[in-house]
């Protein structure tokens, strides 16, 4: 299956400079069917040295429970390769890697390789909408028809009864698109190469009956944050994709995360290749090549375990959100299903779950054809992300991957 590497190294306040590199949420993860080439059995990549030296010039040695952890996703839940990186109490951010980024070269997982987080983009698009929140340009309670005046119209919701919040928090009873859009294509792989515009993601929602009332109860809707980028893009009048990048990447320094371009299907700098399986046990097959336009607001930006890291530490730290903003993206609400495992909640854009070990973690997640991310950041410093470059084909493989992500928190 390949050999695992790791490495460590130490981050302070002010990033150092080094070399460029280069969820949506599956709404049926077994439904990834399609034609394309099976990559065969490949020889198992060389062993890359798990050694490292601190900023201070002391070595800092990488914990082997989370490595071991990390090889299991490889060798016994079967997922071609995983990346990851885990701030610890010390301040250090320690990077790890299992398995192949390419199955046909049998090459390496790159270290803190560019990947599509999917629906981590909905924690971004939030929190762009809450600093317009405290720039007086956007009201939390006001109707979404203020800001989209009769986009929101037909069997699917009413702009007038629907709010901002309703969108943020997943209250507002839109149906979800991503489904819809997936069934009419076919299959995940069908869609893949399709590029479509966000109001044909909000059209086909809005032609489907709703799910529930607004404000009632907790439902995923990928079609709630493509409004909201439509939002933002009529108060700013600027595309969705600049604000996201001026008023969060640029500010963070997050040089490994980046917006697509319209039409751009592959991706930048170093990354693994990215695979999708027809099903529990089926052959995995490359699609790294894809039209991101399907997540749009909800779930198109690519970036690195460690910038996913950074951008949620510094949202925790209030380097984003006046606290009246931050509070309102923490107050949250029960979120059955959210994951793979029970007691999640949701709050505007941001989900929490308490750890085994004790403390709430805050984070997000996303799923996409060939990627899967998970992670959570706790209020003192400390946070995991853990990337896998093969879409989940079943829950049991979407709870290991969690599971992944709590102990190297737990142990960080």
């Amino acid at each position: 299956m390949g050999t695992t590497g790791t490495t460590t190294r130490t981050t302070t306040g002010t990033r150092t400079p080094r070399r460029r590199r280069g969820a949506v949420r599956a709404t049926a993860l077994a439904a990834a069917v399609g034609a394309a080439a099976v990559l065969g059995p490949v020889a198992a990549p060389a062993s890359t040295p798990a050694a490292a030296t601190a900023g201070t010039g002391a070595e800092v040695r990488p914990d082997p429970a989370v490595q071991r952890v990390l090889d299991r996703l490889v060798t016994e839940t079967g997922l071609p390769g995983v990346l990851a990186s885990v701030r610890g109490s010390d301040g250090r951010v320690r990077t790890y890697t299992a398995g192949s980024g390419d199955l046909r070269t049998g090459a390496p997982v790159p270290e803190d390789g560019r990947v599509r987080i999917a629906s981590n983009t909905k924690t971004f698009t939030a929190t762009v909408v809450l600093q317009l929140v405290a720039e007086g340009a956007v009201e939390l309670d006001a109707p979404v028809e203020r800001y989209l005046p009769g986009v929101v119209r037909g069997p699917g919701g009413d702009g007038r009864r629907t709010t901002v919040r309703h969108l943020l928090q997943q209250t507002s009873g839109l149906p979800d698109y991503d489904g819809i859009v997936i069934e009419a294509g076919g299959t995940l792989r069908s869609v893949a190469h399709t590029y479509l515009e966000p109001r044909q993601l909000v059209d086909a929602a809005l032609a489907e009956r709703r799910t529930g009332r607004p404000g009632g109860r907790w439902e995923y809707s990928n079609t709630n944050y493509v409004l909201l980028g439509l939002l933002v893009q009529r108060v700013t009048g600027r595309p969705f994709g600049e604000e996201v990048t001026r008023r969060i990447i640029e500010p963070l320094g997050l040089e490994d995360t980046y917006w697509p371009r319209e039409g751009e299907q592959g991706l930048r700098g170093s990354h693994p290749r990215g695979y999708l399986a027809d099903g529990p046990g089926g052959a995995w097959r490359d699609i790294t090549r894809m039209d991101p336009s399907l997540g749009w607001a909800a779930g198109q930006l690519v970036s690195t375990p460690e910038d996913l890291g950074r951008f949620t530490a510094a949202l925790l730290d209030g380097r984003l959100l006046p606290p009246a903003q931050l509070a309102a993206m923490r107050r949250t609400v029960s979120a059955p299903g959210f994951d793979a495992e029970p007691g999640w909640r949701y709050g505007l854009g941001l989900a929490s779950h308490r750890l085994d070990c004790g403390p709430v973690g805050w984070g997000h997640g996303g799923d996409v054809q060939g990627f899967q991310t998970r992670g959570l950041a706790t209020d003192d410093g400390r946070w995991a992300m853990v990337a896998v470059n093969g879409l989940p084909t079943s829950l049991e493989e979407l709870a290991d991957v969690s599971a992944a992500v709590e102990t190297a928190l737990c142990r960080s």
